[in-house]
Protein backbone atom coordinates (compact mmCIF):
# COMPACT_ATOMS: atom_id res chain seq x y z
CA UNK A 1 0.00 0.00 0.00
CA UNK A 2 1.46 3.30 -0.48
CA UNK A 3 0.05 6.91 0.79
CA UNK A 4 0.03 10.41 -0.96
CA UNK A 5 -0.15 13.56 0.98
CA UNK A 6 -1.56 16.44 -1.05
CA UNK A 7 -2.44 19.44 -0.06
CA UNK A 8 -5.81 21.32 -1.04
CA UNK A 9 -4.66 22.34 -4.04
CA UNK A 10 -3.32 19.58 -5.34
CA UNK A 11 -6.20 17.27 -4.51
CA UNK A 12 -8.37 19.76 -6.50
CA UNK A 13 -5.81 19.14 -9.57
CA UNK A 14 -6.11 15.42 -8.83
CA UNK A 15 -9.65 15.21 -8.79
CA UNK A 16 -10.12 17.66 -12.09
CA UNK A 17 -7.43 15.32 -13.70
CA UNK A 18 -9.87 11.99 -12.62
CA UNK A 19 -12.83 13.57 -13.49
CA UNK A 20 -12.10 14.23 -17.12
CA UNK A 21 -10.22 10.88 -17.34
CA UNK A 22 -13.89 9.17 -16.13
CA UNK A 23 -15.38 11.52 -18.74
CA UNK A 24 -13.11 10.67 -21.72
CA UNK A 25 -13.74 6.85 -20.91
CA UNK A 26 -17.19 7.24 -21.27
CA UNK A 27 -17.35 8.83 -24.26
CA UNK A 28 -15.13 6.13 -25.43
CA UNK A 29 -17.37 3.51 -24.05
CA UNK A 30 -20.18 4.61 -26.17
CA UNK A 31 -18.44 4.36 -29.23
CA UNK A 32 -19.78 1.73 -31.38
CA UNK A 33 -16.77 1.79 -33.58
CA UNK A 34 -14.41 0.13 -30.56
CA UNK A 35 -14.18 -3.47 -30.41
CA UNK A 36 -15.22 -5.73 -27.40
CA UNK A 37 -12.04 -6.57 -25.91
CA UNK A 38 -10.79 -2.86 -26.02
CA UNK A 39 -13.84 -1.54 -24.65
CA UNK A 40 -13.66 -4.58 -21.60
CA UNK A 41 -9.91 -3.11 -21.39
CA UNK A 42 -11.22 0.38 -20.99
CA UNK A 43 -14.12 -0.88 -18.21
CA UNK A 44 -11.58 -2.31 -15.99
CA UNK A 45 -8.98 0.89 -16.16
CA UNK A 46 -12.49 2.78 -15.69
CA UNK A 47 -13.29 1.26 -12.50
CA UNK A 48 -10.19 1.81 -10.92
CA UNK A 49 -10.42 5.44 -11.43
CA UNK A 50 -13.74 5.68 -10.00
CA UNK A 51 -12.85 3.95 -7.02
CA UNK A 52 -9.69 7.03 -7.40
CA UNK A 53 -12.13 9.29 -7.88
CA UNK A 54 -14.23 8.44 -5.06
CA UNK A 55 -11.39 9.18 -2.50
CA UNK A 56 -11.29 12.93 -3.35
CA UNK A 57 -15.39 13.47 -3.98
CA UNK A 58 -18.34 13.17 -1.41
CA UNK A 59 -20.84 10.78 -2.72
CA UNK A 60 -22.99 13.29 -4.27
CA UNK A 61 -20.42 13.92 -6.63
CA UNK A 62 -19.12 10.74 -7.81
CA UNK A 63 -22.29 8.96 -8.04
CA UNK A 64 -23.14 10.20 -11.76
CA UNK A 65 -19.90 8.18 -12.41
CA UNK A 66 -21.28 5.09 -10.98
CA UNK A 67 -21.32 2.12 -13.81
CA UNK A 68 -22.89 -1.41 -14.35
CA UNK A 69 -20.78 -3.26 -15.72
CA UNK A 70 -20.94 -4.84 -18.98
CA UNK A 71 -19.40 -8.36 -19.95
CA UNK A 72 -20.61 -10.44 -23.15
CA UNK A 73 -23.49 -7.24 -24.29
CA UNK A 74 -24.97 -7.84 -20.91
CA UNK A 75 -25.58 -5.75 -17.73
CA UNK A 76 -25.10 -7.20 -14.64
CA UNK A 77 -28.17 -6.36 -12.18
CA UNK A 78 -27.68 -4.82 -8.91
CA UNK A 79 -29.39 -7.33 -6.19
CA UNK A 80 -31.13 -4.17 -4.58
CA UNK A 81 -33.08 -3.29 -7.67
Amino acid sequence: MLGVMLNGKEAQEMEYLLKRELEELLLDLSDSRIDGIVKRAMEERYQMIFKLYKRFTPQKEYMQYVRQRQYGGKYEKSQSD
